[in-house]
C-alpha cells in the first residue's frame, strides 16, 4: 500500500474513533501533501495531476516532524510547557510514518564508507558525499545530521 494511501486511511479511523489530535495532524500532513503536489506540477508545466511518490512524500513529512522539533524548543524556552508537549505528541504521531531512524555510529559507518568510494579529501566533496550518503539511507537519518558529520570526518 502506497503510503499516502495509509495516512488517509488513518485519517479515517481517527475520525471514526474520535482521535481528534491524530485527526488534525494526519489531516494537516495531507494538506501539505497536497500542497507539494501542486508545486510539483506547477513546477513540471502539467496539467494533470502529480503524485509524489513515497520518497517524496518521506521528506513532507520530515519537514512535518523538524517544525514540531523547532516549536518545542522555542515553547520550552519561552516556558509555555503545555504547547510544548502537544508539538511533542503531534511529531510523535508523525514518527509513526517514517522509516526508523539509524543510530549515529551506523551513520557514521556508512559516511566512512562513501567517503572511500567517493574519493572525498576535503570539505569541497562535501556535496558529493552528502548525495551519496542520503542516497544510502533513504530518509532513515536527517540532512541536518549526515552534514554535520560528513564535516567532522571530512576535517579529520
Amino acid at each position: 500500500m502506497a503510503l499516502k494511501e495509509k495516512l488517509q486511511q488513518d485519517l479515517n479511523s481517527a475520525k471514526k474513533a474520535h482521535e481528534d489530535l491524530k485527526r488534525v495532524v494526519l489531516s494537516s500532513l495531507l494538506s501539505a501533501i497536497h500542497n507539494k503536489e501542486i508545486e510539483k506540477r506547477t513546477a513540471q508545466k502539467v496539467a494533470e495531476a502529480a503524485e509524489l511518490t513515497d520518497e517524496e512524500i518521506i521528506k513532507v513529512i520530515q519537514s512535518e516532524i523538524k517544525k514540531r522539533k523547532e516549536a518545542v524548543e522555542l515553547y520550552e524556552k519561552g516556558s509555555r510547557l503545555e504547547l510544548a508537549k502537544k508539538e511533542k505528541d503531534e511529531m510523535n504521531i508523525l514518527l509513526q510514518y517514517v522509516p526508523e531512524q539509524i543510530s549515529e555510529e551506523e551513520l557514521r559507518k556508512v559516511i566512512k564508507e562513501t567517503i572511500q568510494e567517493t574519493g572525498a579529501k576535503e570539505i569541497k566533496d562535501m556535496g558529493k558525499v552528502i548525495s551519496g550518503v542520503m542516497a544510502k539511507v533513504k530518509g532513515a537519518a536527517s540532512g541536518s545530521e549526515v552534514s554535520r558529520i560528513v564535516k567532522e570526518e571530512l576535517t579529520r
